[in-house]
């Protein structure tokens, strides 16, 4: 077996009852692209947790979460804000432009959270055809640098954005690592704070793949199932995605799992501050550290243990954990980490 790293808590495995749950839609035949038991028993999971007056769109990668759900509430002539650290500014390839045409509108932030203040910059030219029109500021739930948006937060950008006749999008790759921090539910967050879509993973939290877009402003979701089907994202054998959200959402398997790798990273945090070489450089509010560590040793440390730079110029690196790190991995990484400074 390979050695656990800190690179990615996509580098991880599958929780075992995920793989169990997978097996056991694994025989006879049911209805493919999702009109089968599995895929309602699924999406029943969802309106557990976030209502019924929402439209539920599963699909294969994050990637095309965002991408896709972003498509339903922009045309070509619109604009997206986000932090520049957003995964859909530094982590796709480009894919929202190519696919919906829109600009981007990049924000500096300090720790990868919007504000009304920080994108008072990009609200102008409204009704001027020289100018791409805002319509989505979209968010990351953990960012990318680590940190959660309160609930208080989130509704200031959403009142925001709803006053400018815009709707606000979060992608929630690690949605469940901020409900743990937060301890809220999900619908508490999202739908009650006002997010319009929201990008729900699991794939960083114990799943295997897939996806779910999640239209919490229900009027957007209308006519999707064509957007979805021309988007390459209508799975045919959708039972294997959806039996993995069914055991997912139930008896809490998504919060035991973000609470655990949450928990592995604060442990982490906690071992690093005892070195005074290494300077911890955001809050360490879900899964992530990050650190500006003495240049010389990370090629040695990567020998043992993967990770990645996160800033090369400053030296600063990520350490992600993930819901089957252990305890041992963050004690033997720390004492490689003394033995090298």
């Amino acid at each position: 077996m390979n050695k656990r790293g800190f690179a990615s808590d996509n580098n991880s495995g599958v929780h075992p009852e995920i793989m169990k749950a997978i097996m056991e839609v694994n025989n006879g035949h049911t209805i493919a692209y999702g009109n089968d038991i599995y895929t309602e028993r699924a999406k029943a999971k969802f309106h557990e947790h976030f209502g019924f007056d929402i439209e539920i769109y599963f699909v294969f990668i994050g990637t095309a979460a965002n991408v896709l759900g972003l498509s339903a509430a922009t045309r070509s002539w619109n604009a997206v804000i986000c932090a520049e650290t957003a995964h859909i500014n530094e982590d796709e390839c480009g894919a929202p432009q190519k696919f919906n045409g829109f600009k981007l509108l990049q924000v500096e932030t300090h720790d990868g959270k919007l504000t009304v203040d920080l994108i008072q910059k990009h609200m102008k030219g409204f009704d001027f055809e020289h100018h791409s029109q805002p319509k989505v500021i979209s968010i990351t739930q953990s960012t990318e640098l680590g940190t959660v948006y309160t609930v208080n937060e989130i509704k200031k950008l959403a009142d925001f954005a709803h006053q400018h006749n815009m709707y606000l999008h979060m992608d929630g790759a690690r949605i469940a690592n901020a409900a743990v921090t937060l301890n809220k539910s999900f619908k508490e967050f999202t739908k009650d704070a006002g997010v319009d879509i929201l990008s729900f993973g699991g794939t960083k939290n114990g799943m295997m793949y897939g996806e779910a877009i999640l239209f919490l402003n229900k009027d957007l979701g209308k006519d999707f199932k064509y957007v979805r089907k021309q988007g390459m994202q209508l799975a045919s054998k959708m039972r294997f995605i959806s039996a993995q959200f069914e055991r997912y959402l139930t008896d809490n398997l998504w919060f035991e799992n973000a609470k655990h790798s949450n928990q592995m990273a604060k442990l982490l945090e906690s071992k690093i501050k005892e070195i005074p070489q290494i300077k911890i450089t955001q809050k360490v509010e879900s899964n992530g550290v990050f650190a500006i560590v003495p240049k010389e040793i990370i090629p040695e440390l990567k020998k043992e243990y993967f990770f990645y730079d996160w800033n090369e110029v400053r030296s600063e690196v990520r350490w992600m954990a993930s819901f089957d790190t252990t305890e041992d991995d963050i004690l033997k990484f720390v004492e490689l980490i003394k033995s090298k400074v």
